[in-house]
């Protein structure tokens, strides 16, 4: 790494520059109102081939450009431009290591909350280790009092920086009663997701998670552990409602996502999930997980893309 992390380079509308030279308008409608759409993209290192590899990066501009469309902000950039940025800027801080980069594209200059434009965009690369430390098990949870998001208010499909106060109120409230994180019921009282993740559990060998309608994200991590538990493990996956109180008697529980990973649930309200112990099923499909996103797989070659020519 050329640079440490307060003095790392950001991109920011088209410019390499200092983190400290990176500079946003206050009275922006991005500033004032949250009116910025993001996809945060992580980067593995693999030390062996000496490669840094971006996780389902097209897919993440796909996203990331629906959310763009469904917010309806001008839309400036291709995804080949969005691509070069993240590429450039990671290059330029030398960065060999484990990653999280921010891209966002956010409304600028004068304009109010409902301004579609002018839009401008930042990519912004942080070294990022492992979610739980090497001690840590999992994680204890709590059923949050604050509802998810819904189409019928501001679409959780829509990866905007107002959506995350959302899950900021989830996730506080978690911390200050001494719990890791949350998990929200919908508004027909169904369980969605966390705070900036997606949720499954296993009952009786089966893997279930809630559907998109249930007021979830289109989760990127979420389509890759259906599918590798399907083609890897030959487990049956069942997308459908699940009651709050299917959460107290699952077999396994965890939360996944982009930045989280995968991580076991080990309680929730203080129902102990497997005596507290992560599962073998998750377990498994963590480790599969992290294998491929290190470029450790050549079956899912077409996940991973390369930085470093």
């Amino acid at each position: 790494m050329k640079t440490s992390i307060d003095s790392r380079l950001i991109w920011l509308n088209g410019i390499i520059i200092p983190l400290q030279e990176a500079k946003i308008n206050v009275l922006s409608p991005t500033s004032q109102f949250g009116a910025n759409v993001f996809e945060g993209i992580r980067c593995y290192w693999n030390d062996e081939r000496q490669q840094l590899y971006a996780f389902r990066l097209s897919d993440h501009y796909k996203r990331l450009k629906n959310s763009i469309k469904m917010f309806r902000m001008e839309d400036k950039y291709t995804t080949d431009e969005l691509q070069q940025g993240l590429i450039d800027v990671v290059k330029a801080n030398g960065y060999k290591e484990d990653l999280a980069v921010r891209q966002t594209v956010f409304i600028d200059g004068f304009g109010s909350w409902m301004s579609k434009g002018p839009t401008n965009m930042f990519i912004a690369p942080i070294p990022k280790g492992r979610t739980l430390g090497i001690s840590e098990l999992g994680m204890k949870c709590c059923i949050s009092s604050w509802e998810r998001i819904s189409d019928r208010n501001i679409s959780p499909k829509i990866k905007a920086g107002a959506n995350y106060i959302n899950s900021r109120m989830a996730q506080m409230e978690a911390l200050e009663n001494g719990y890791d994180s949350a998990i929200f019921l919908n508004d027909q009282g169904k369980v969605a997701e966390g705070p900036g993740s997606c949720l499954f559990i296993v009952r009786d060998n089966v893997l279930i998670t809630p559907p998109l309608s249930a007021s979830i994200l289109e989760s990127i991590t979420r389509s890759t552990i259906i599918e590798l538990a399907q083609k890897e493990f030959n487990i049956k996956v069942m997308e459908r409602e699940i009651d709050r109180t299917e959460l107290y008697l699952a077999d396994e529980v965890f939360l996944c996502g982009s930045a989280m990973e995968v991580v076991p649930v080990l309680s929730i309200d203080k129902y102990k999930i497997a005596e507290e112990r992560p599962g073998e099923i998750t377990l498994n499909l963590r480790d599969k997980y992290l294998d491929i996103v290190r470029g450790k797989s050549e079956k899912y070659k077409e996940w991973i893309f390369p930085i470093y020519e």
